[in-house]
């Protein structure tokens, strides 16, 4: 693979390698945004007119861009999730069992349990600190290898056989022998340079250790963790920062905890994305009437990984919508509503994609096998915006070490981007 193709795929390892929880994928993002001259706004000020902003909730993030005062120009919409499936920390995690030193852990969306077995794990997410007063939030980072979760040896299994995860019992990490001096809680807020009983909440989670890298033997390939849907959150950032005003206003929202549902106060079955569009519209002078005229028009793309057809399993696939890492970006249709995407969406991120100059691929999911679903029909649902369900093909989905195309990068910015300021 050419130098200069390497750049795009070496962009996204970076960018997932800074990013090991859904509060570090904002903070990535904003670092990237502030440096492309956009200002941070808060929920609670009042707005400028126009111009480059963007605000954080949590793990997520929205961004927008508007050059004038015009109050009813359509939306284009760039959608992701900042959340991946993993194993988190509970809230009491100290175990002794057997002479080690246990720490408690979780699954959270559909992890694929057993690829995070045998692994260095480090720790990451957020600390809700007391400090003067008033309460604090800071990001956690710990990049040593201060957990592994250890798979039971052959010997032991029934039958030699594989054995089945119990998610309560068996998926707890070692970090020592004996009976330690410390809690898990306090080594954390040691790293953090805060003491332990002024940390009052705790979103720990924990992350792979092994960096992202181009692999094969032309190192046409990314191994790395979270792609999805990182991969997104990274594609549709490039395709935001190339975007400008027009015909639309470019938006990009990364929501968290799309791999649980989306059901919380920033995740997109709430009212931000929505609320967020009425206040830029009502920040340009505008009110209800010309927020309203503003959406019929309008458009998401929601960007979710796609599943590329596996060469050790290709019975699992739709025979006649076989899907090819390295071949382009992925429209996907499901009829019974697990994507958003219909005839007029369809088109309109088609067209995109000839803009862009990069083929297109269309995706549906085996009738008889369950179809995983996206932001897109909840987004859609919520703001009446109609909806498109697009993606990057991508092996080992929901693993803690996945696989994807390193041309498919580049291409899937370029059609966001086509996407975000159509021709």
């Amino acid at each position: 693979m050419a130098a200069s193709s390497q750049a795009q795929p070496r962009g996204l390892c970076a960018f997932i390698d800074a990013s090991p929880s859904p509060f570090h994928v904002c903070e990535t993002a904003a670092n990237r945004l502030r440096d492309a001259g956009f200002r941070e706004l808060s929920e609670a000020d009042a707005w400028p007119t126009h111009g480059d902003f963007f605000v954080v909730r949590a793990g997520s993030l929205i961004a927008w861009r508007t050059d004038s005062a015009q109050r009813t120009t359509p939306f284009r919409i760039v959608g992701a999730h900042t959340d991946s499936p993993n194993l988190r920390v509970k809230q009491h995690p100290d175990r002794l069992v057997a002479g080690w030193r246990v720490v408690a852990l979780q699954p959270y969306g559909g992890a694929w349990l057993n690829s995070w077995l045998d692994r260095d794990l480090g720790v990451s997410g957020r600390l809700s600190v007391h400090t003067g007063g008033a309460i604090e939030h800071r990001l956690i980072r710990i990049d040593d290898p201060v957990l592994r979760v250890p798979q039971l040896a052959i010997h032991l299994a029934e039958d030699r056989k594989a054995v089945e995860l119990n998610p309560q019992r068996h998926l707890n990490a070692v970090w020592g022998t004996g009976t330690g001096n410390r809690s898990f809680l306090e080594f954390v807020a040691g790293h953090a340079g805060v003491a332990a009983e002024d940390v009052l909440g705790a979103d720990l989670m924990t992350h792979d250790l092994t960096p992202s890298r181009l692999v094969g033997a032309d190192q046409d390939l990314v191994s790395a963790p979270r792609l999805d849907n990182q991969a997104t959150c990274y594609a549709g950032l490039e395709a935001f920062l190339a975007a400008e005003p027009g015909r639309f206003a470019p938006v990009l929202v990364l929501f968290d905890h799309e791999e649980v549902g989306s059901q919380s106060d920033h995740g997109a079955q709430s009212d931000l994305l929505l609320t967020v569009l009425e206040r830029i519209t009502l920040a340009q002078g505008g009110g209800r009437e010309e927020f309203l005229r503003r959406l019929p028009d309008s458009m998401v793309a929601s960007g979710d990984m796609a599943h590329a057809t596996h060469p050790n399993y290709p019975d699992r696939h739709e025979p006649g919508h076989l899907i090819e890492v390295n071949g382009g970006p992925v429209l996907k249709v499901q009829p019974n509503l697990r994507y958003a995407t219909d005839g007029r969406t369809a088109a309109a991120f088609a067209l995109a994609c000839a803009q862009a100059g990069v083929p297109l691929q269309r995706y549906e999911h085996r009738a008889d096998l369950p179809c995983g679903s996206t932001i897109g029909p909840m987004t859609s649902a919520r703001t009446g915006i109609p909806t498109v369900d697009v993606g990057a093909p991508q092996l080992a989905m929901h693993s803690a070490r996945e696989v994807m195309g390193a041309a498919d990068v580049a291409a899937y910015a370029s059609a966001l981007a086509a996407f975000l300021s159509p021709r």
